[in-house]
């Protein structure tokens, strides 16, 4: 069997994808694959790169796998550059000396940002916004820098700006051009983006022409600008737009275009035809596409060609893009602007709600041309299939821009409407019929249908479209979507918890009996002990209640990995005496506990049998000390530096505000497990924006910061308010923490929660701020009935000879269990580990 060498350049998103196919053709063992990357690892996502800076790792965000690619026989080197091409005997040469022929070759070097040529941009802290490496240097840079400015005001410009935010800087985006995202967004969009951003405390300068980068008076720079205006910063992030890598085809010969990228046919051939050039380094009709759905196409028409079918090419791509900057919802289809000969334009601003729509309309008024889309995406899904299959617009066409009148029925397409071949997923060119196929195969959930079709594993934009095709296929086939949630309970989570709320139920078995059926399962039973926990706060070894927690919860102690449990008291703000340090120092003493000094300043005890469980707390208890909660889904520490009271930075007293939030929320169950943290400057050496509610000491006040943890999803949190005095910050984080018990699934962090609440931080900010529901006050109240039924459960416990009987090892006998076998390490106890 003769082989095919096919050699990749570039191993990008769309390097990968064209490996990625070549891989599922039927004669994939035909071709020996070798792939050049200059880069230290293989494909990685670079749509999702923003999130490295909000905790996704590096092996989150990667794409290619290098046992996947060993075990296809694909030899892949990295950190090397291929540096000539020698067309006329099919070679290629790297920096490194390296030499390898090939019969296909596939230029997919992708783009490189543009630094605008101004003098200074190559100092210290002038950084790029491209690759992970470039993502590590601003971070490092962030830490020593208090003022940020992004210079670019498009898509990657506000995608860096977000970076820089979320790290703590004081951000400013500065533009060249008259309004932000000028590509995909008219006038009107533009400036009511601008607006939105500036609300959230991003400083946007447009119309700037940046002439030098010299010292700063005030920060480590000054940006002199044409308008002899100035603006000082410490870092600076050239995202600017982007330029084909192309230098490689200049070398060899192969045409370029008149500005940069290597001109391609519609098989993505070259002027040479065994050279194809793919993605962002390719011209294909004077058209460079910066996104990567087009990239994946063009990939599928080179793997296609080389694979002797002509019929698939390389036709053009749809630019439409719907995406969330700095928490603003923002859509732009097609001719945004209405450059079209003859296009009408139907707008529409709401001032109040804050949102912007623009529809392009052809000449008759039939057809739509294109569409923007600020501050309410909503429409994006339906105006894109109306725009993609050239469907008939409803008559009049604003109708699709008017708010529904209460009695009116909505102006959609429709999922039934739209034809089998509409692209839903345009990343992965999944149409519905492929969705429809895939359902009609068994797939019954979205994992499954991104499993078998990769729909919504790309940008993500086509999620709610690809959702309403599964469901709705689903519906046809007779079986019945519902989120009940389990076989004893036909009702979701959700209302399940307004159940309890107004009927003011407080057991599990009297919901069952009045809202459910048979005994309950493994799913409904810690839903529903989690919801009456958290509305209720009742002693959770009651009776009623025992049955349906889980080990930790029914031990008051977390369980570890040989059998034993640990201890965990609770040090409000990570304050305590050196009396109490000695009580804890003469208990881990006595029961020969290993002691550890946690992240969230409290002092873990480990390695206590059951039956010694209620002597330790006893102890405890007797010194002062209360039960940490460390075993509960409830709040379980704030952590705190020590503010002005000790550090020469801090400006607010940091210690006392975290000992006050610790004594208001201790032992307040929710969903989730919760951590909170006040820092006394923005220096944040508490590591506020970690946690699920942060708190970061102001000249003028508290800066509030919601969903952020560690973990293994880790997350920055996102800014709320600020500027806050001590009554209002507390009333707001007793409404989100409210909210977010009344609204999130069980085990759903904060981070979840907001990530999948629609209209995200600005949805939580009008239901908290502006009360845009009208439950501020029924959320303070429960909030407050909630920490009135404070407890130290073990206190509780240690009260009830009958609850204490639960902490020993057998029913009927006092001997201990003998199975905890310990062995040493430091100095402490460690479990012993068997041997294998």
């Amino acid at each position: 069997m003769s082989t095919h060498k096919l050699v990749v350049v570039g191993n990008g998103m769309v390097g990968h994808e064209f490996i990625k196919q070549m891989l599922d053709q039927p004669n994939a063992e035909q071709f020996m694959i070798t792939t050049v990357t200059c880069e230290p690892r293989l494909a990685y996502d670079r749509v999702q790169l923003s999130s490295f800076f909000s905790g996704n790792t590096v092996k989150q965000l990667m794409l290619a796998d290098e046992n996947k690619y060993k075990e296809n026989d694909i030899d892949f080197i990295l950190n090397d550059k291929v540096c000539f091409i020698d067309r006329p005997n099919k070679k290629i040469y790297t920096t490194s000396g390296l030499c390898k022929s090939y019969d296909k070759l596939i230029l997919a070097t992708g783009s490189y940002p543009f630094v605008p040529p101004i003098v200074g941009n190559d100092q210290p802290h002038c950084l790029i916004y491209r690759t992970i490496e470039d993502l590590e240097r601003i971070k490092t840079s962030a830490d020593i820098s208090k003022i940020g400015v992004v210079v670019g005001g498009g898509l990657l410009g506000l995608e860096a700006a977000n970076a820089l935010r979320n790290l703590g800087l004081e951000t400013h985006v500065v533009e060249f051009a008259q309004q932000l995202m000028a590509i995909q967004l008219d006038q009107g969009g533009g400036a009511l983006l601008k607006r939105k951003i500036e609300a959230l405390g991003v400083q946007v300068h447009i119309n700037k022409s940046t002439q030098l980068i010299t010292t700063g008076e005030q920060a480590r720079y000054r940006m002199e600008f044409a308008d002899d205006s100035y603006l000082e910063t410490d870092m600076i992030v050239f995202s600017a737009g982007i330029r084909p890598y192309d230098e490689l085809a200049k070398g060899c010969g192969l045409t370029v275009g008149e500005r940069g990228g290597i001109m391609i046919n519609d098989y993505c051939q070259t002027g040479d035809p065994d050279i194809y050039a793919i993605g962002e380094c390719a011209v294909w009709n004077k058209q460079i596409f910066g996104l990567v759905a087009p990239g994946y196409q063009m990939a599928r028409a080179a793997v296609a060609h080389i694979n002797g079918d002509n019929n698939k090419r390389f036709t053009g791509a749809d630019l439409s893009t719907k995406l969330k900057l700095l928490g603003v919802e923002v859509g732009s289809i097609g001719d945004a602007h209405g450059c079209t000969p003859g296009a009408q334009c139907y707008s529409f601003n709401d001032e109040a709600e804050q949102t912007y729509k623009r529809l392009v309309v052809s000449s008759c008024g039939k057809k739509l041309l294109g569409a923007v889309l600020v501050g309410d995406t909503v429409d994006y899904g339906n105006l894109q299939q109306l725009y993609i299959n050239g469907m008939d617009l409803p008559q009049p066409p604003e109708q699709l821009l008017i708010p529904l009148l209460d009695d009116a029925s909505p102006t959609t397409v429709g999922i039934e409407g739209v034809p089998k071949t509409a692209p839903i997923c345009t990343c992965y060119s999944v149409s519905k019929g492929d969705i429809q196929q895939a359902v009609q195969q068994g797939c019954c959930d979205m994992a499954a249908i991104k499993s078998s079709t990769s729909a919504s594993t790309g940008c993500g934009g086509c999620s709610a479209l690809v959702k309403q095709v599964l469901d709705n296929e689903l519906t046809k086939q007779g079986v019945e979507v519902n989120n009940n949630l389990c076989e004893h309970f036909s009702y979701a989570r959700q209302e399940l918890v307004d159940i309890i709320r107004i009927q003011k139920i407080k057991t599990f078995s009297h919901l069952l009996s009045k809202y459910g059926t048979g005994l309950g399962c493994d799913i409904c039973k810690p839903a529903v002990a989690s919801i009456l926990s958290s509305y209720w706060n009742e002693f959770i070894l009651k009776n009623e209640h025992v049955g349906l927690q889980d080990t930790n919860d029914a031990f008051l102690a977390n369980l570890q990995k040989n059998g034993s449990y640990s201890v965990v008291p609770r040090i409000p703000g990570g304050e305590i005496t050196p009396d109490k340090l000695m009580v804890i120092a003469k208990v881990a003493k006595q029961f020969n506990l290993y002691t550890k000094i946690t992240g969230g300043q409290r002092i873990d005890l480990f390695g206590a049998a059951l039956h010694q469980l209620p002597d330790i707390w006893r102890q405890l208890v007797g010194a002062g000390f209360e039960t940490g909660h460390a075993y509960g889904k409830a709040m379980r520490t704030v952590k705190s530096c020590v503010g002005t009271s000790w550090c020469r930075y801090g400006v607010q007293d940091s210690t006392s505000m975290a000992i006050a939030i610790e004594s208001r929320y201790k032992g307040l169950r929710s969903p989730h497990k919760i951590k909170m943290a006040v820092s006394g400057c923005t220096r944040e050496c508490a590591e506020a924006q970690s946690k699920d509610i942060g708190v970061i000491a102001t000249e003028n006040g508290w800066s509030l910061y919601v969903g952020g943890n560690g973990g293994m999803r880790p997350r920055h949190a996102s800014l709320f308010a600020t500027d806050l005095n001590d009554k209002t910050l507390i009333s707001y984080i007793d409404r989100i923490l409210m909210f977010y018990i009344r609204t999130a699934e069980r085990l759903q962090r904060t981070s979840i929660w907001l990530e999948n609440m629609e209209g995200g931080i600005d949805y939580l900010r009008s239901v908290v701020i502006d009360d845009k529901l009208g439950i501020c006050e029924a959320l303070e109240k429960e909030m407050v009935n909630s920490i009135g039924n404070y407890q130290c459960e073990w206190r509780t416990t240690l009260e009830s000879p009958e609850k204490l009987k639960r902490f020993k090892h057998f029913i009927n006998s006092d001997q201990s269990d003998s199975h905890l076998i310990y062995t040493t390490e430091r100095g402490q106890i460690k479990p012993a580990v068997m041997e294998t």
